[in-house]
């Protein structure tokens, strides 16, 4: 490539480091990668932007271990991508490689966003109504391919509320296996009835067979999940209307 076009990418890299940095609480390593020249910026293109971070803090609480992102070519503004910014035109697709600890993943439960976020849900057992109200959630990831939760709901029915915890040891769904649950335990409270668990596990399997997420200007559908000790890898494909501001966005 000539010098010329490597300094073009240097110079638009550098800037979109820099933007990004500034949005973040904390980070150690961020790395933007902008393929292009003046004249695919002229024309409002460029051949794909590549995202690699390390220990990236969102907000308090949220933390991402490490991120690699690639997206396809795309179509940019050229006025802003001069000065640095890089605005899509159009939807791009991206995937993304995400690796959480299992620190992460557990302070991210207990902070203030994720719990606003997390929703209540009602179970049609038998024709009558059941409510859940998550109160906690920690996870444990052993290795294996498994995943530990400890959790403690609010659980509500025929007008009483009375509290109730879990354990439950599972396998998330791969290429060569279904979703597999290999226990699941009452810890506190008096237990619950085989026609809750059916529809519980009814509940799960709606969820697990959603074709995609979408989290405000963003949707993404998670395509492998590889699990070590202490550590969650995730692949995810998405589509972004532009690269998120705080990056918050492919942590969630």
């Amino acid at each position: 490539m000539p010098d010329e076009h490597r300094l073009e990418e240097k110079f638009l890299s550098q800037e979109a480091e820099k933007r990004i940095s500034e949005k973040l609480d904390e980070v150690e390593q961020i790395e933007i990668d902008v393929k292009t020249d003046l004249l695919k910026i002229a024309q409002g293109q460029a051949d794909g932007v590549s995202v690699t971070g390390q220990g990236l803090v969102i907000q308090e609480g949220i933390r991402v271990q490490e991120i690699k992102l690639q997206t396809e070519s795309i179509a940019i503004n050229p006025f802003s991508a001069l000065f640095g910014q890089i605005e899509f035109n159009e939807p791009v697709n991206a995937i993304a490689r995400i690796i959480l600890t299992e620190i992460d993943i557990n302070c991210a439960l207990a902070s203030d966003f994720v719990r606003s976020q997390m929703p209540n849900f009602d179970l049609d057992v038998d024709g009558k109504i059941v409510s859940f109200e998550p109160e906690e959630i920690q996870v444990f990831l052993p290795g294996n391919g498994k995943i530990e939760c400890r959790g403690k709901v609010l659980l509500k029915e025929m007008g009483n509320t009375r509290p109730f915890a879990y354990t439950a040891l599972l396998r998330p769904r791969t290429h060569s296996q279904p979703a597999m649950l290999e226990s699941f335990h009452c810890t506190e409270g008096d237990g619950i009835s085989i026609e809750l668990v059916i529809a519980l596990m009814q509940k799960a399997k709606e969820l697990m067979n959603i074709p995609y997420f979408k989290w405000e200007d963003i949707a993404f559908s998670i395509k492998d999940m590889q699990i070590e000790t202490g550590s969650l890898i995730l692949m995810v494909e998405t589509q972004l209307k532009q690269i998120p501001a705080s990056l918050s966005e492919l942590s969630l």
